[in-house]
């Protein structure tokens, strides 16, 4: 922290200045404010004390609840965890009942979430925890950070929240706000704005008050400071903001070209029994919707029709062989890495082999009624729903 000369400030804002230039201005601009990252915080606290969202992980911050509530925000939007994070919390509602839960079961209710990384270690955290740690978890970023599925900005926020710890955030809201705050320049992610970025987030963080600093700016993140078209007018920091002072804000942060992302043409099997079972195969227990069980299939490669694809696949995955039929649908799907388009075949097995799991970690055949005991992924429950008619 440190005084202001007003001596030794430039001009009035007229041209460029650079971030902490113009926060030292605005708050030389307020005799009173001396200390400019003091004045921010203050403001931001001020604002949060009126406007701060009713989250029902707020009114009673436990470890546990601010952990899931954390976990699920992760590249998720907060109208879409809601309901889920109620629902989670009737079936789970402490960390021992995660543990000694079925991850099947954890993962029927994480389906639609998405990025099923998340509910495998969270459920595996909890394990740990739960033998490690006498089920009390730990109360510091650098222990939480040693679970399975918290890096330094979960790990930073469940330690501010809910255990009171100085430590600073910085996620996707955050990086917008500080970027525009202090108009970095630097194309966001890459090192030289994180290396930044976390050092303003070190130097502004209130003592004390880190929990409710965090989650302000989070809120702030959200409703005021939006990717497209902030609300300027309305910011709290809006006079301490270099960016909106030199008119930049919707070009902060700035961003480097997105590479096109890849196209996959998939097919998937509906095998059919003559006494009306379908077979469905669980994923391997790691990477993309492990754990999740579907519809078998794979990608269409170079040279192959959608039949000839996924009766290899059939053969590779399942070791069995299939006659592929009629096509029951077509169902798109964008990822974050890639987008694909899946066609689903009504297919029956062409010789005496049974499928077994090869390339799987289970099959089983069960009726389109008892599907809805397995968890699956978006495009796995539209065919099993329209499975059921």
């Amino acid at each position: 922290m440190f005084a202001i000369d007003q001596g030794s400030l430039p001009p009035a804002p007229g041209g460029r200045l650079p971030g902490l230039v113009s926060l030292w201005y605005s708050c030389a601009m307020h005799p009173h404010e001396s200390k400019p990252f003091e004045a921010v915080a203050q403001a931001l606290l001020d604002w949060y004390a009126h406007n701060a969202r009713e989250l029902p992980w707020r009114s009673d911050p436990q470890p546990y609840a601010v952990w899931v509530s954390e976990i699920m925000l992760q590249q998720t939007r907060m109208e879409t965890v809601l309901p889920y994070y109620r629902r989670w919390m009737e079936r789970f509602p402490s960390l021992v009942s995660l543990a000694q839960a079925d991850l099947q079961e954890v993962l029927i209710h994480w389906e639609g979430l998405g990025y099923y990384s998340r509910a495998r270690n969270l459920h595996k955290a909890a394990g740990v925890v739960l033998e490690q740690y006498a089920g009390m978890i730990p109360d510091t970023r650098e222990g939480l950070e040693a679970l399975p599925g918290i890096g330094r900005y979960t790990a930073a926020a469940i330690a501010s929240i809910a255990f009171g710890r100085d430590e600073a955030c910085l996620d996707g809201n955050i990086r917008r706000i500080y970027s525009r705050l202090f108009n970095v320049e630097e194309p966001l992610r890459s090192p030289a704005a994180e290396t930044r970025l976390w050092t303003l987030a070190e130097q502004l963080l209130p003592p004390g008050r880190a929990g409710d600093f965090n989650q302000a700016l989070m809120d702030l993140g959200s409703a005021v400071c939006t990717p497209q078209s902030p609300a300027c007018l309305l910011c709290p920091l809006r006079s301490y903001c270099t960016a909106c002072g030199l008119g930049v804000q919707a070009q902060r942060p700035v961003k480097t070209e997105k590479k096109p992302i890849p196209h996959k043409l998939v097919a998937a099997a509906i095998i059919e029994r003559a006494d009306g079972r379908i077979l469905l195969a669980q994923r391997l227990p790691e990477g993309l919707f492990g754990g999740l069980w579907e519809f078998p299939g794979g990608k269409k490669e170079d040279g192959e029709t959608l039949p000839e694809a996924l009766a290899r696949e059939i053969e590779e995955e399942l070791d069995a062989a299939v006659a592929v039929g009629a096509e029951f649908g077509v169902y798109e799907h964008a990822l974050t890495h890639f987008s694909l388009t899946l066609h689903a075949f009504r297919c029956r097995l062409a010789d005496g082999r049974e499928p077994r799991p090869v390339q799987a970690s289970a099959v089983v055949w069960v009726t389109p009624a008892e599907m809805d005991a397995y968890p699956m992924g978006k495009i796995d429950r539209l065919i099993a729903n329209g499975l059921r008619g």
